[in-house]
């Protein structure tokens, strides 16, 4: 009776899976259990304490897992189960790697860890077939616009009526006209400027203007003496005009003898932030906000043949244009601007002095050098005739006297052009 209720309680156990205990059954081998729960049959040897292989029906194993699962009965294809190679570390794992005392009796323990599962192994995949890649098609060949040369100063691309200059000068300001439907959305370029030493060579611009008339400023550069070409695209139609350069008669270069005190600010170390910070206004665009002639700044006349002058402002030193023109005035004038726009520059520096500059739009800019004074606030929009500052000696000077510049996109322009002109 004893016998039988031992041999009942771990069969029960065994149904259970409890106790790490399996009670064997007919067909068991000690490889069926030991691949069943991810054992090698030496551990189930271990274990039980077993001599042999033979196994009897009813008999009660331990199993290092805490479930025990009989195999599959009848199952003529072994599952494709693998032990780990590594088992995972647990007190069960750990457990089964020591010898055990053999067994003086059926003892009922709890589970001192998660019951193992076996895992099934992943096969490998195949790496994936390479897929051949079309073939690239053969690169298209880019795109031309031909570009058709007119001669003469009117002309006409698609459609849009063209009128240039008929002859320029060094330092001459001028616009190109456009008129008709389609003039305001034109490009236009100035391709003889690559290559010359100006800003923004090439620079793709955009027509201002009104009522089917629009223009674009330009300029020529000193130092110039190829013709200027002008480009202008209206939807597919690409022309460009040349514009002949007239001869400009070489005068001597002017050698001026400062005195070491003014000659010291040509290397002063600010000078290199004050023309950065000049060069930067200069990208300004945007429309023109000016609608009637330009005016004098003061009332004299410049001195003859300043604006362009070639000249040394020290001996040995290069050769430089003289970017504006020099307006005689006793100390303290007053400097009128030369028409509407917004004060972008407003202080005092260590080459032009008490400097203000005007923004006028369309590229337009004038700069009053060498003032004592300075009465307008950058930001502040001014208008034609509006006192801006008064006639100084500040900076490189040797004496009151106004620099004025009128400067397209940033290159000089003769300034005694602008006056009194409603330009363009």
């Amino acid at each position: 009776m004893m016998k039988a209720t031992s041999f009942a309680l771990a069969l029960s156990l065994s149904l259970l899976g409890l106790g790490g205990a399996y009670t064997v059954q007919k067909g068991d081998t000690l490889y069926s259990l030991a691949r069943a729960n991810n054992l090698k049959v030496e551990d189930l040897r271990r274990l039980n304490n077993l001599s042999s292989d033979a196994l009897a029906v009813g008999q009660v194993l331990r199993l290092s897992a805490g479930e025990a699962r009989p195999p599959a009965a009848n199952t003529a294809t072994p599952s494709p189960i693998k032990p780990n190679p590594v088992p995972p570390k647990s007190v069960a794992s750990s457990a089964a790697t020591k010898p055990l005392p053999a067994p003086s009796g059926f003892t009922l323990t709890p589970p001192t860890s998660t019951p193992r599962t076996p895992t099934t192994s992943t096969p490998t995949p195949a790496p994936p077939k390479a897929v051949s890649a079309a073939p690239e098609s053969p690169p298209k060949p880019p795109v031309t616009v031909p570009i058709t040369v007119r001669t003469g100063s009117r002309f006409e691309v698609g459609g849009v009526g063209v009128t240039l200059p008929e002859q320029l000068g060094m330092g001459d300001a001028f616009s190109v006209r456009l008129t008709g439907p389609g003039a305001q959305s034109a490009a236009v370029r100035f391709p003889s400027e690559l290559g010359e030493d100006v800003r923004q060579p090439g620079e793709t611009l955009t027509p201002s203007g009104a009522a089917g008339v629009y223009v674009v400023p330009g300029r020529v550069v000193l130092g110039k003496t190829t013709p200027v070409i002008v480009e202008i695209a209206v939807g597919g139609e690409v022309v460009r005009g040349i514009i002949p350069l007239r001869p400009k008669p070489g005068g001597p270069v002017v050698k001026l003898h400062l005195s070491p005190t003014v000659a010291a600010k040509l290397t002063d170390p600010g000078k290199a932030a004050e023309d950065a910070l000049v060069n930067k206004a200069y990208l300004n665009r945007g429309q023109p906000v000016w609608t009637r002639p330009f005016a004098a700044a003061v009332p004299n006349p410049p001195i003859p043949g300043s604006f362009g002058q070639s000249r040394t402002y020290t001996s040995g030193s290069p050769v430089a244009y003289h970017y504006g023109a020099d307006y005689p005035a006793k100390l303290g004038t007053p400097i009128h601007a030369v028409n509407d726009g917004t004060v972008v520059i407003a202080g005092t520096y260590p080459v032009r002095g008490g400097l203000v500059m005007i923004d006028h739009g369309g590229g337009v800019s004038s700069l009053y050098f060498h003032q004592s004074r300075i009465l307008v606030k950058v930001g502040q929009a001014v208008k034609r005739g509006d006192v801006i500052g008064q006639v100084g000696t500040t900076g490189l000077s040797e004496g009151p006297h106004l620099h004025l510049e009128i400067r397209v996109r940033g290159e000089a322009t003769q300034p005694a052009d602008w006056i009194n002109r409603l330009w363009p």
